[in-house]
């Protein structure tokens, strides 16, 4: 474990972080998360429907060379995935979402799910969870940022809490 004084070298080995992301829309945002998640040890899950083809040119452009590196699954639906998510630690993303990020204990193998560029998460979702739904701290009035933007920012407060505490 690295004091907080230490700047880690490394990422911690088996971190086990899950990226999840339900009905992504656009292949160059779902390319540039499958690039974060290759260079960082991550896990990415994409749910169905997708708005895009995983063969896509876009998608492949933006992940480039890292595709080979990366760990990806696909789920059929929603509901199956939140099956297989039910007893772990996970943490819905939203700028809807109550509990702002500096205040979240992430854990090893914590899954980060994400919305839908267009809408976000299901409404109802985060409506029956609100302990779970974590937003990014933005200046009053701002709408929300790019999907892969907050991506990045939720899963290094994830790694950095990780490496310094784990």
């Amino acid at each position: 474990m690295a004091s907080e004084t230490e700047i880690p070298l490394e990422l911690p080995a088996s971190h086990g972080l899950k990226i999840v992301l339900v009905e992504p829309e656009i292949p160059q945002n779902v390319g540039n998360i499958a690039r974060l998640c290759a260079v960082t040890g991550a896990t990415l899950h994409l749910v169905r429907p997708l708005g895009f083809f995983l063969t896509s040119k876009h998608l492949k452009r933006a992940g480039m060379d890292y595709w080979d590196q990366l760990e990806i699954h696909i789920h059929d639906d929603l509901p199956t995935l939140r099956r297989q998510m039910a007893d772990s630690s996970y943490w819905l993303c939203s700028s809807k979402g109550g509990s702002l990020l500096w205040n979240i204990r992430f854990e090893t193998g914590s899954w980060l799910v994400f919305g839908k560029e267009s809408a976000g998460l299901p409404a109802d979702w985060l409506a029956s969870e609100p302990a779970r739904a974590v937003r990014i701290p933005m200046i009053r009035g701002a709408r929300c940022l790019n999907i892969s933007t907050a991506t990045g920012i939720v899963l290094f407060e994830a790694l950095r809490q990780i490496q310094y505490i784990d």
